[in-house]
């Protein structure tokens, strides 16, 4: 219909350099007008790698990981790749499954934010040929390229805010140590408690096995078992503080009146709140922007690719839920 070889066609597809703007307009008009669509899988086959670039997070429900998915996704079209989101559910055999799954559809790497701090997973897909980019968290090493914030300067934000607050026992809802973002803002904690000379036990942790809403609401009740309960709490996500504030409220209790709260990501709902919520933010978006981009240019330089760790810098947002002035 165009006139021209099956070559030609597909030089328009795959070397559109090679192709005079006058003839390649015409193929893609013809196109166009049939509407034909490539077969990927046949082109998947001979290329050994497809359009498509994997990601595992620990929850597609938190709203952080929608964030950081929207850049990742945001940054692959500009390259003509779509982007496959997992959820491995905090749990290494699931990451695992997921690892092997998208090694299965031949993807062009993998973005992953690790279940545990155990990266031998993520080693044997790279001795496939396949490069893995960790997100939300930094190589111990350096062997593997990174994009991550600076979760223990998040943490020393968080609680020494409280403490500037007056608060001299605050409640700490942690997920667990072998998550490294867990890990990294507990000592961002404890720093802030070291820092002003105060003995360890201002800080009162609460581990929870999951980082959403009811495991806030629960770690909430063992808090205020204690006899000696916090005023103030900082949790390891926002989703976790918005557990904790809606069991404040069921038991009455008034924040930041009562209890001064602070969570972390600073998603979008966390300003959207009754009673705003202070957060720590996390530049998501271009958190997931630069895994991606750094997962394309180790993927196109092959063996020698230098591995990269971008860092990012949180920013405390105070609101209404930690700071009694901002309050209506």
């Amino acid at each position: 219909m165009a006139g021209v070889s099956v070559g030609t066609v597909s030089n328009v597809l795959n070397r559109p350099e090679l192709v005079s703007q006058q003839t390649r307009q015409r193929v893609l008009d013809v196109i166009e007008q049939v509407g034909f669509i490539r077969n990927g899988s046949a082109r998947q086959l001979r290329a050994g790698t497809s359009r498509a670039v994997g990601a595992i997070v620990l929850d597609v429900a938190n709203p952080f990981f929608t964030e950081v998915a929207r850049g990742i996704e945001d940054r692959l079209a500009e390259d003509g790749y779509v982007l496959i989101l997992c959820s491995s559910d905090e749990s290494p055999e699931k990451e695992a499954r997921h690892l092997r799954l998208l090694l299965e559809q031949s993807v062009l790497g993998m973005l992953v934010v690790t279940a545990d701090r155990d990266l031998g997973r993520l080693e044997a897909v790279r001795r496939r040929g396949r490069p893995v980019v960790l997100l939300d968290r930094t190589s111990p090493d350096g062997t593997m390229c990174s994009a991550a914030v600076d979760d223990v300067h998040g943490g020393e934000l968080a609680v020494s805010h409280l403490l500037a607050g007056g608060h001299r026992r605050i409640g700490f809802v942690n997920g667990p140590l072998a998550i490294q973002q867990c890990a990294d803002r507990r000592e961002g904690a404890r720093n802030a408690v070291r820092t002003a000379g105060l003995p360890d036990d201002v800080l009162l942790e609460v581990t929870n096995p999951t980082l959403n809403a009811d495991g806030g609401e629960e770690a909430l009740a063992a808090l205020l078992a204690d006899p000696d309960p916090p005023t103030a709490i900082f949790c390891v996500n926002d989703v976790t503080a918005l557990g904790v504030m809606r069991g404040l409220l069921r038991r009455g209790l008034s924040v930041p009146e009562d209890v001064a709260l602070v969570g972390y990501d600073d998603v979008e709902f966390a300003g959207l709140l009754a009673t705003p919520l202070t957060s720590v933010r996390q530049p998501k978006y271009q958190l997931g922007r630069a895994a991606a981009d750094l997962l394309l240019t180790e993927a196109a330089a092959g063996p020698e690719h230098r591995h990269e760790q971008r860092l990012f810098q949180p920013e405390l947002v105070v609101r209404a839920s930690s700071d009694r002035a901002g309050l209506p």
